[in-house]
C-alpha cells in the first residue's frame, strides 16, 4: 500500500463501530522512590511520588480503538465498587460508551496496582475472582449485548478474554453466532481456559505460549513449518479464517490464503505490559476495514512494538503510528 493507501486508511478508522467484549482492569500506578531499607524486613521502603489510575484488560483494548479514531462500546462486567466506578469513569472520559457495562454484586471490579522505581517494575497486587459469570449475571449480558449488536451492527466485536469469568463458554457461543449471524467481523485474543470455544471466528490471535498450552503443542521452534502445522491444528478446531500468532521479539506470523513470519522492527524496550492489547485492537480496525491479512499484520506489529517503548499500559499514538508505517511499510 502507499502512502496516500494508508493515509485514506487511518482516515476511514473513524468510520469502524468496534464492540469489545470481555474481562476489564483497572490498572493502577504508584511511582515511587527508594532511599533505604525497612527496618521491619529486608525489603525496600519505596516512597510514593505519584499515583495513576488506567484502563486495563478488555477497557485498554477499548482504549486503543478509541485512539485510532473508531467509536467503541465495552461490554463487561465490573464490580458495584469505588475502582468499578473509577473504571467507568476512565472510560465515559475517554469517549467510550460504556452502555453495556453491568454492576455486579458477586464480585469485585479486577484491578492490578504496579509499583514503580526508576521506570521498572518492583512488584504487583492483584485483586480479583476469577470464577465465572453466576446464572443471575449470564444471561442478561448474553441477551443486553445480543440486542446491542442486534440494533446498532456494529463492523467488529473483539473478544478479549483474560480468564477472570465474564467470557464462559455459553457467553461465546451464543454471541459468536450471532455476530456470524449478522456478517459482524469478530477477532479473538484467548487465553487457555476457553481456547478451543472460539469456533467459526474471523481472526484468532493468540501468544506462542498459549498456542503450545491452548493446543498441548510442542511448537519447539519458530519456523514457519511449525508455526504452519499449528494453524493447521488451530483450524481444524475452530473452523476460524485467519490465524494470527504473535511471537514476542521474534515479531508476527499470519496464516490466510498464504502465511508469512514478520519479524519484529528493532525497538528500545521499556514496558511490554499491554502490548497484546495494542496488537489485537490494531488487528481488529485494519481488518475491519480492508480484509487484508498482510496487511493487518504488518501494521499491527508496528503497533506493537510502539507501544512497548514506554512505560505502563497505554494507548497507541495514531499519528506516530501512520508515520511508522509509512516509513517501514510503505510502496512507493
Amino acid at each position: 500500500m502507499d502512502k496516500q493507501g494508508l493515509h485514506k486508511l487511518f482516515d476511514d478508522m473513524q468510520q469502524l463501530h468496534v464492540v469489545v467484549i470481555g474481562d476489564v482492569m483497572l490498572d493502577n500506578y504508584r511511582w515511587g522512590v527508594v532511599e533505604r531499607m525497612s527496618p521491619e524486613a529486608p525489603v525496600p521502603i519505596v516512597t510514593v511520588k505519584k499515583r495513576d489510575n488506567r484502563l486495563g484488560g478488555a477497557a485498554n483494548v477499548a482504549l486503543n480503538c478509541i485512539a485510532l479514531g473508531a467509536k467503541v462500546t465495552l461490554a463487561s462486567i465490573v464490580g458495584d465498587d469505588n475502582d468499578g466506578l473509577i473504571l467507568e469513569q476512565l472510560a465515559n472520559d475517554a469517549g467510550i460508551d460504556t452502555t453495556l457495562l453491568i454492576k455486579s454484586h458477586h464480585r469485585p471490579t479486577t484491578t492490578k496496582t504496579r509499583i514503580i522505581v526508576d521506570d521498572k517494575h518492583m512488584m504487583r497486587l492483584d485483586e480479583e475472582i476469577c470464577d465465572d459469570l453466576t446464572t443471575a449475571e449470564e444471561h442478561p449480558f448474553i441477551d443486553m449485548v445480543m440486542r446491542y449488536l442486534q440494533i446498532e451492527k456494529p463492523q467488529v466485536v473483539i473478544f478479549e478474554d483474560y480468564n477472570k469469568g465474564v467470557l464462559k463458554e455459553n457467553v461465546i457461543d451464543k454471541i459468536t453466532t450471532h455476530c456470524k449471524h449478522l456478517g459482524i467481523v469478530t477477532t479473538v485474543d484467548p487465553k487457555k481456559k476457553n481456547f478451543l470455544a472460539y469456533k467459526n471466528v474471523t481472526v484468532f490471535k493468540p501468544n506462542l505460549k498459549e498456542v503450545r498450552e491452548g493446543l498441548d503443542m510442542d511448537v519447539a521452534t519458530v519456523s514457519k513449518e511449525e508455526l504452519d502445522a499449528a494453524h493447521n491444528a488451530l483450524r481444524n478446531a475452530l473452523k476460524h479464517d485467519v490465524t494470527f500468532i504473535t511471537l514476542s521479539e521474534k515479531g508476527v506470523y499470519y496464516h490466510h490464503a498464504s502465511s508469512e513470519i514478520i519479524p519484529t522492527h528493532k525497538r528500545e524496550i521499556k514496558d511490554v505490559s499491554g502490548a497484546g492489547d495494542t496488537v489485537i485492537a490494531t488487528a481488529s480496525v485494519i481488518y475491519a476495514l480492508t480484509k487484508d491479512a498482510t496487511l493487518m499484520a504488518q501494521v499491527s506489529n508496528i503497533a506493537g512494538g510502539l507501544v512497548c517503548e514506554r512505560v505502563g499500559v497505554v494507548p497507541i499514538d495514531k499519528q506516530q503510528l501512520l508515520q511508522e508505517c509509512e516509513r517501514l511499510i510503505a510502496t512507493a
